[in-house]
């Protein structure tokens, strides 16, 4: 049916199609037609019409967006007035009012979130507007993450359309994916912010003692109390040495292999590195005027132009705040690192960029792994890990977030610009990565010395 209603409006005169791309999104929440025809493919099919040259991209962008936005407020509406009716009539009968009463409260107080990621699923992108107009949420704080969540989406969901043209079923499929992906995130956040709810109540200590009680758990420790102790000990948020730690160590691992498995891939011209040539033709075919222009200007925040100023000033100031010439050593010791491990790479791979006809932007040298995207991921990478213990709780996720975004701008546009193979930018990334884990167990363990030695001082007699 999807398919059918697809090449419908495909075929719709241009100010026809225009209003059934604000229509269906529109309509989506409001009168939950997202059940049966969800609203991407509407903004999708109206990125393949402008694609076309049919209609003005931002005039589908406008549509698609305004549809979003206008349809999740009557939604929001529909529930604040209607919604209780309809708990209180047949429909409440299958619902666990606690569980409702639970739910309002949370999207009342902290649903911002769910608004702006229940978004980019289907599913949710129908309820969630219903269920913060019960729940009461403020119209303000709705309306806000409403329109950021409706940009978002709808620029993305008109852009793949446009950047896909002709072949938008595949472009569909990946829509539905990203979905997915978010409602897993979606799940992930809310099953940590229980667990994390039930660690504040003492809940994890209190399931730890009932293991720790238990007649295996009795007999592992018995028979294994030095192994016991030290996988205590490495899960231990509180100690400098156990659960970060931890977390750095594998890291790293992790980061290492997958580096390690890319290069095994390029050097044998097998497996990953096959799929090379595919990706970079289908990146030449679909390449747009305007983005162009953009990538060239962000590909620059991956450049030693840029990136040795910005880090001299990062540098000053946070010598300034912390009194202190550690950032310095930090910053110094990561991105050399950074530069010198490229450059072995480089020489041991001797990798061939693809064709020169195909650059949209300057290179030179070998091409794996790629220079700009180690150095944007170690350089963004360490300054966020030093600006994180000077911010509040609230702010850190945010500080985290532009850094990482920052990176996979630069990398996808190497990709784009036609200068590295995709492995090229996949290998840098995770020994970018790899190199931010070894900073943070050189801290870990610096600062566990540094506790050992206090700790010996407090010990010896005055």
């Amino acid at each position: 049916m999807i398919n059918t209603v697809a090449s419908y409006i495909l075929a719709l005169p241009a100010w026809v199609a225009l209003v059934v791309v604000f229509a269906l999104p529109a309509l989506e929440s409001s009168a939950f037609v997202g059940f049966v025809f969800p609203g991407e493919i509407a903004l999708i099919l109206g990125g393949v019409l402008a694609y076309e040259g049919r209609v003005g991209l931002a005039a589908v962008l406008i549509a698609g967006i305004g549809g979003a936005v206008v349809g999740d407020s009557v939604g929001y509406l529909v529930g604040r007035r209607y919604g209780r009716r309809l708990l209180e009539g047949t429909l409440g009968k299958l619902v666990n009012h606690k569980h409702f009463d639970r739910a309002e409260r949370y999207l009342a107080e902290r649903g911002g979130k769910a608004v702006f990621l229940g978004r980019f699923t289907a599913a949710l992108r129908v309820m969630i507007p219903g269920l913060s107009g019960m729940a009461r949420m403020r119209y303000p704080k709705f309306a806000a993450f409403n329109i950021a969540g409706g940009v978002a989406w709808g620029a993305m969901c008109v852009l793949l359309g446009y950047l896909g043209g002709s072949s938008w079923r595949h472009v569909e499929h990946l829509a539905s994916r990203i979905g997915l992906g978010v409602l897993a995130v979606v799940i992930v956040l809310a099953v940590a912010g229980y667990l994390l709810r039930r660690a504040s109540g003492g809940w994890w200590r209190r399931q730890g003692e009932r293991i720790r009680e238990s007649r295996p758990a009795t007999w592992v420790m018995s028979r294994f109390p030095g192994q016991v102790d030290w996988v205590v000990a490495r899960l231990d948020a509180s100690a400098t040495t156990g659960l970060a730690l931890t977390v750095s160590v594998v890291v790293a691992v992790g980061s290492t292999w997958a580096f390690l498995g890319i290069t095994q891939d390029v050097l044998a011209h097998e497996e990953f590195a096959t799929i090379d040539p595919t990706v970079h033709t289908w990146v030449l075919h679909h390449r747009v005027a305007w983005l162009n222009d953009v990538l060239r200007v962000v590909t620059w925040l991956g450049s030693n132009t840029f990136l040795l100023p910005g880090l001299a000033i990062a540098a000053i100031v946070l010598v300034r705040q912390r009194r202190s010439w550690g950032p310095v050593v930090a910053i110094v010791a990561s991105y050399g690192s950074a530069l010198l491990v490229h450059a072995v790479v480089r020489e041991w791979v001797h990798r061939a960029r693809p064709p020169s006809a195909d650059w949209l932007s300057g290179a030179g040298g070998w091409s794996y792994p790629s220079g700009h995207t180690i150095q944007a991921t170690v350089a963004w990478g360490i300054v966020a890990i030093l600006a994180l213990s000077g911010v509040s709780a609230r702010t850190r996720p945010v500080v985290a977030s532009a850094a990482a975004g920052v990176v996979l701008l630069v990398a996808a546009s190497r990709i784009y610009l036609g200068v590295h193979w995709p492995t090229d930018v996949l290998a840098s990334l995770a020994l970018g990565v790899g190199l931010l884990s070894l900073y943070g167990i050189a801290r870990l363990a610096m600062l566990a010395r540094r506790e050992v030695a206090q700790e010996a001082e407090q010990l010896e007699p005055a």
